[in-house]
């Protein structure tokens, strides 16, 4: 049995999670606890850590029974294969959200012309525009430079720009 990555309708996590484990299947879908602020109140909210992924423990043979649960829209595909996740990888990242202040965990996604602040490296404290996404990397400008640099997210620490 692996753990494979699933790709879900926008807003569907937890429900395909509840669906996945009403089916029998091993499902786990990181849940952050936040509290969030209302006009006239503040209220404790859980929503996905990862939008739109959950990761579900199945056989090769029912592999084809999970897409036809409601919400689930298809496996994710790294190198022309389902993408899988190692137990033990799957095990740190329960056991980090466990240990850690769910305020302070907040995962980041990159879209072109969003702007961003390098925080490491050679580049350190620069500002740039994301030209372009893809998977650990981002494309940059750094208009005041007048560069177009390739940044791998495995090995820098960029930030969204707040404000802008």
């Amino acid at each position: 049995m692996k753990w494979y990555v699933l790709y879900t309708k926008s807003r569907s996590e937890k429900s395909v999670a509840d669906k996945l484990s009403l089916s029998g299947f091993e499902v786990y879908c990181p849940i952050l606890r936040r509290k969030k602020q209302w006009s006239d109140r503040w209220k404790w909210v859980e929503e996905p850590l990862f939008r739109s992924y959950c990761f579900v423990q199945v056989s090769d043979i029912d592999r084809e029974r999970v897409l036809s649960i409601q919400g689930v829209v298809r496996y994710v595909f790294h190198c022309g294969k389902p993408a899988t996740i190692r137990e033990k990888e799957m095990e740190l990242l329960k056991n980090w959200l466990q240990e850690y202040d769910h305020e302070s965990i907040e995962a980041q996604s990159f879209h072109a012309n969003d702007r961003i602040i390098i925080k490491s490296g050679a580049l350190l404290d620069k500002q740039a525009q994301v030209l372009e996404s893809k998977g650990n990397y981002l494309t940059l400008l750094l208009q005041d430079l007048g560069l177009q640099v390739k940044v791998d997210l495995r090995k820098n620490v960029v930030e969204k720009v707040k404000g802008v």
